[in-house]
């Protein structure tokens, strides 16, 4: 018999522990899972754990050939346990979120990833895959040294440059990768733009009014001018390796509210020079804009998708004045150009592959003619999100993994990934 990893959680000192008998378990929108070995890869560098508070953590008991919730401490059955969760590092996409059982009047989880983590031979596991093989975003390759002292340089220097402060913070204060990698001079820079959105997503990493839950960073209070804009995209596109700068950053809301600003910036990169990549990240609300962007320059455009379906997409993003079809038709227009289209397809397992999703996405890339899907796992409470979608539960499952390989062998000139891709490289 094939060894089987073990069961982790937190005893009430934080300590996490392997359990002596439960194996691991995983979700699937609520529905308990072993992973299978192969499904399994080791907790990647960069990854962190988290403590579930008010849960339970759920795993498999073989003697009883069923899922189990763990009630208290098996060393010291008067203590009580949480669930652990990992939050797994960027270029990895989940198979399984955390299993556990939620007490009651159990607070809401912040706004992360929460994926299925056990243990075996001496090291944590993860249900998961390496989706983008770009190492740009891995532990190992940041110097902190590095980035800040080239922030507080840079600081210093563009003093009047209210887009390299906010940068700067960023990569100091909340260790944004794509801000820590301008300051590396490589790879994608971030050019966040708007205040403002038309959407009102309900896990929105930057702005949140409810009371239960806070933004994890905080969104850009300014516009900045085509000017601060091009003080940080021109030096990064003329010197950077493989060099990507993108509009529209978890910092933001909607870039394209400032499409006039984008038009200008654009232009005034590439008056400086054709080298590079720019890219805009959106929710594509205003395809009519996205076709004056193309015409100044605009290389590439990723459209963020929590589903293929409209209905599903409409409960998560709540749109303002714009529709699913106009997102697609942004694609369309970008296509039409000549451009590079993607989507960010939020991953969560047991609702992104629900059969009824992979029949919407095929059709989606079918008629779109999509350069590459990021699959990016999508930060929420996971029962929160399955409440909020009010998804048919009993509705058959594909599995994250066979979607994968279902998109592969339907589509094989289709990339999947995680990251903006250079053009040029």
């Amino acid at each position: 018999m094939k060894k089987r990893p073990a069961l982790v959680y937190a005893d009430h000192t934080g300590n996490i522990i392997d359990h002596p008998a439960l194996e691991m378990a995983g979700s699937s929108a609520g529905e308990y899972i072993k992973p299978r070995s192969s499904e399994l890869i080791p907790l990647p560098d960069g990854s962190e754990l988290f403590l579930l508070p008010e849960r339970v953590p759920v795993g498999f008991s073989r003697a009883k050939r069923t899922f189990e919730p763990l009630a208290s401490d098996p060393f010291d059955p008067s203590k009580s346990v949480r669930a652990v969760a990992a939050f797994i590092a960027p270029a990895h996409t989940h198979l399984y979120s955390a299993a556990y059982k939620s007490l009651h009047g159990a607070p809401l989880l912040p706004l992360f990833a929460y994926t299925a983590v056990g243990w075996l031979d001496g090291t944590f596991v993860v249900p998961a895959v390496r989706i983008d093989p770009d190492r740009r975003q891995d532990f190992s390759g940041f110097d902190p040294k590095k980035i800040e002292q080239n922030a507080r340089k840079r600081m210093a220097h563009d003093r009047e440059n209210r887009l390299i402060r906010h940068l700067g913070k960023c990569a100091l204060t909340y260790g944004c990768p794509a801000a820590r990698n301008l300051f590396m001079d490589r790879f994608e820079a971030p050019l966040p733009t708007s205040p403002e959105c038309n959407a009102r997503c309900i896990g929105c990493i930057s702005l949140q009014k409810r009371k239960d839950l806070s933004a994890t960073q905080d969104r850009i209070t300014f516009v900045p001018t085509p000017d601060e804009i091009c003080g940080v995209a021109i030096p990064h596109l003329k010197r950077a390796s493989r060099a990507v700068v993108s509009f529209g950053q978890g910092c933001e809301g909607e870039p394209l509210l400032q499409a006039k600003t984008l038009e200008a910036s654009i232009s005034m990169m590439r008056r400086a020079t054709s080298r590079g990549t720019i890219n805009l990240n959106t929710n594509g609300s205003l395809p009519g804009e996205v076709e004056k962007l193309c015409r100044a320059g605009l290389d590439s455009i990723r459209v963020s998708m929590n589903s293929a379906r409209p209905e599903f997409y409409n409960k998560y993003f709540r749109p303002k004045g714009y529709s699913f079809e106009d997102a697609r038709d942004s694609i369309l227009r970008v296509k039409a150009n000549g451009g590079f289209a993607s989507i960010n397809y939020f991953i969560f397992p047991g609702f992104s592959d629900q059969q009824s999703e992979w029949e919407a996405l095929k059709e989606l890339v079918f008629q779109t003619k999509l350069d590459l899907i990021q699959m990016r796992n999508l930060n929420i409470d996971p029962e929160w999100y399955i409440s909020e979608m009010g998804a048919n539960p009993d509705q058959k499952t594909i599995g994250v993994r066979d979607l994968i390989l279902r998109l592969r062998n339907e589509f094989p000139a289709l990339r999947l990934g995680y990251f903006n891709p250079p053009l040029d490289s």
